[in-house]
């Protein structure tokens, strides 16, 4: 119990530090803020009267898309985070200390969290001037945006356990974007996933990023009522797949990414 708030304490510490970086390299909040925005508007307008939905406004379609999209694009801050850490000798500085060996890896997720729900938050304003509204509750949207923070701070570690086996900040955004487009775009984030054809649909309904869209898409209140429930598992019970999903993600990732910190500390 000890050696897990030694942990929490010193992982907290570390997102401090993490958080504070902000203010130093205001060119990366920029870059947060701005990039939403750009995402929001592109879609909405450019695609915005292409792509017709049974019941339902395109803008409202596309906006949990865009979040689902947008915070696991974020989780990437992660994975280049470490990396750089790495390249400037600043982890070799914290093994100096009298600190755990998770706490690194702990504080570097937990402030990555900030960055997604400034994110979230940018969308959200964006999303309403462009004519989104939540239909829904305003505590089952509160659960929406809870649950695609929940899958993004899972993915994060993947980000992670990412960046300490490929050290270069270039190679992880490189290889970032050769992951994540594909997983976010053979998805329903941008059209319905019955839409796409043969395999494609089938990769579309099992992908992970298809429910936690999906759950966000209910909770907003921005599906057609009168319009039959997917006919598959993951999309008839989004919530629960993308949890599922979360916690195997976590219990694969977490113990893999403080194993390889350890070793990739010592090099």
């Amino acid at each position: 119990m000890n050696g897990l708030l030694w942990s929490l304490h010193d992982g907290h510490v570390v997102a401090l530090r993490n958080v504070r970086k902000i203010r130093r390299v205001p060119e990366v909040l920029v870059f947060v803020l701005i990039s939403p925005i750009m995402f929001v508007l592109l879609f909405a307008y450019v695609f915005g009267d292409s792509i017709p939905i049974p019941g339902v406004d395109y803008r409202e379609f596309l906006i949990a898309g865009i979040f689902a999209q947008t915070v696991i694009f974020g989780a990437t801050f992660t994975g280049a985070g470490i990396a750089e850490d790495m390249q400037k000798g600043i982890i070799d500085r914290f093994r100096s200390l009298p600190m755990s060996r998770s706490a690194v890896l702990v504080g570097r997720t937990a402030s990555d969290v900030i960055y997604n729900l400034l994110s979230i938050l940018i969308m959200t304003l964006t999303g309403l001037l462009v004519g989104w509204r939540i239909r829904g509750s305003l505590l089952d949207a509160l659960g929406g945006f809870l649950l695609l923070l929940v899958f993004a701070y899972a993915f994060s570690w993947v980000m992670a356990f990412v960046g300490l086996v490929v050290p270069s900040v270039e190679v992880i955004n490189n290889a970032s974007f050769i992951v994540i487009f594909p997983v976010t775009f053979i998805a329903n984030t941008f059209v319905p996933a019955e839409n796409l054809p043969g395999p494609l649909r089938t990769f579309a309904e099992y992908n992970p990023v298809s429910a936690v869209t999906q759950a966000a898409r209910e909770a907003f209140g921005n599906t057609n009522p009168a319009f039959p429930p997917p006919d598959v598992w993951p999309l008839r019970h989004p919530v629960l797949y993308t949890l599922g999903w979360v916690g195997i993600i976590l219990l694969v990732f977490v113990p893999l990414s403080v194993r390889q910190y350890q070793r990739a500390a010592t090099r």
